[in-house]
Formats: structure tokens, C-alpha cells, sequence
């Protein structure tokens, strides 16, 4: 079980390209925070990004990216992509269907290395909500400036949380989020590059997500593993 709970943290991980997108999963928005002006998806491009643990300095790269578009509910929506690898090799793939106008996720699927994929249960609760919208709302624009990163150089929109002692600079060039750099007081986060033609990951059918089969496929993984 804590292994299961280690991958779906991580995988939540990886939906924060910018915090304030992670901070958003499930919301049916009535306003949008000014920070979502960031969010311009295009199908096709993304982005590849460099987090760097200031505590231990490892890193772990993160490609986010947008692989296809359809419609809910008469609203244009988007899968987004997220694919994550830390400096052992453990990997973490997902995507998500987003609408663009009030960024609600819509449906969630996930693929376990060595696993087939499945589509997750998701019921956000109005509590939860509520909290994530008080997040998004302490960002505040300090102003535009140009920010030079390995990905290269983009004249950025400087957005600030005090409360976390958090800065995260978005450029329109840069799709899904628009992320160019982030820097908070455990990590820094950097584009590396910009990406094109990026194909799904999410390979062969999906199935609806059945906890006692994971565990039992993640307990023959284990016992694989351990043999000599």
C-alpha cells in the first residue's frame, strides 16, 4: 500500500508544471485566477522541464504536452500529457482531459511502468475546491521580464506568492502552462526545451481502474524482483 500511495503522490506531481495548475484538479471554476492565463494548450507541442531538490540536489525531468483534443459537454477540452523520471529511473505516466475555459479535469488515466493503462475514479468534493481556489488566488503579477533558461529566452510574466515565498515566470510561447521557471524554498525548476510532435504515451486499451488487481500486479513485481 505505501508504495501505491508513493505513486499517485508522484504522479500528482506531475501535474505541476505550475503549482497553481495542480492546485486546480477537478475545479469547476466561476472565475479564473489571472495566473490560468498561462494555460494555452496546443495539440502536438509541450514541454520538457529539469527540477532541481535543493535539499540533496537530484534531479528529475518532467515532459508535459498536449496529444489530442475533443469536446465535453459542447466545450473544447484537452488531454494533457505527463510523463516524469527521477534520476533512479522510476517513471510516472498520465494524462488528463481538461477543458480549456473553466479548467475542469473531466477524466484521468494512468499507466504503471509494466502495466497496461487504467482509467482513474475522480469525485473532487466542494471543500476541496473551495481550498484549492483560495490557492490559486494568493498569485499576484509583479511585472514582465526576459529569463534565460537551458530551453532558451523568453520575455516572461512574473507571478509571486508571498505566502509560500514561491515565483513562477509563464511565457506564452511555451505550451501547455506556459512554465519557463519556478523557484520555491525546496526546489527550482527550469525549461530545458520546447517540444513538437510529441506522440501518446499511453499505449494499448484502456481498462477502468481495479485497486485489487494493481496490488495484485505490484505484489508479483515485488516478488520478481526480490528473486536471486
Amino acid at each position: 500500500m505505501k508504495r501505491l500511495v508513493l505513486f499517485f503522490c508522484a504522479l500528482m506531481v506531475c501535474v505541476t508544471c505550475v503549482p497553481a495548475a495542480f492546485a486546480q484538479m477537478g475545479m469547476d471554476l466561476f472565475k479564473k485566477p489571472s495566473i490560468m492565463k498561462a494555460f494555452n494548450p496546443v495539440v502536438g507541442k509541450g514541454a520538457l522541464y529539469e527540477t532541481t531538490t535543493k535539499k540533496d540536489s537530484s534531479k528529475k525531468e518532467m515532459e508535459l504536452s498536449v496529444t489530442a483534443k475533443e469536446t465535453v459537454d459542447g466545450k473544447e477540452a484537452f488531454w494533457m500529457q505527463f510523463y516524469s523520471r527521477d534520476s533512479k529511473g522510476k517513471e510516472v505516466t498520465g494524462k488528463a482531459l481538461i477543458t480549456k475555459d473553466d479548467f475542469q479535469f473531466h477524466r484521468m488515466i494512468i499507466q504503471p511502468p509494466g502495466q497496461g493503462a487504467m482509467e482513474m475514479p475522480f469525485n473532487p468534493s466542494q471543500s476541496r475546491d473551495a481550498k484549492m481556489q483560495e490557492s490559486l488566488s494568493e498569485w499576484h503579477s509583479v511585472g514582465t521580464e526576459p529569463v534565460t533558461v537551458p530551453g532558451g529566452t523568453f520575455v516572461c510574466e512574473h507571478w509571486r506568492n508571498d505566502k509560500n515565498n514561491s515565483d513562477i515566470w509563464t511565457s506564452d510561447k511555451v505550451t501547455p502552462f506556459g512554465g519557463v521557471k519556478e523557484v520555491d524554498p525546496n526546489s527550482t525548476m527550469v525549461l530545458v526545451k520546447v517540444l513538437s510532435d510529441v506522440p501518446d504515451r499511453i499505449t494499448g486499451p484502456v481498462k477502468k481502474f481495479d485497486m485489487q488487481q494493481m496490488m495484485q500486479q505490484m505484489e508479483q513485481q515485488k516478488q520478481q524482483q526480490s528473486k536471486p
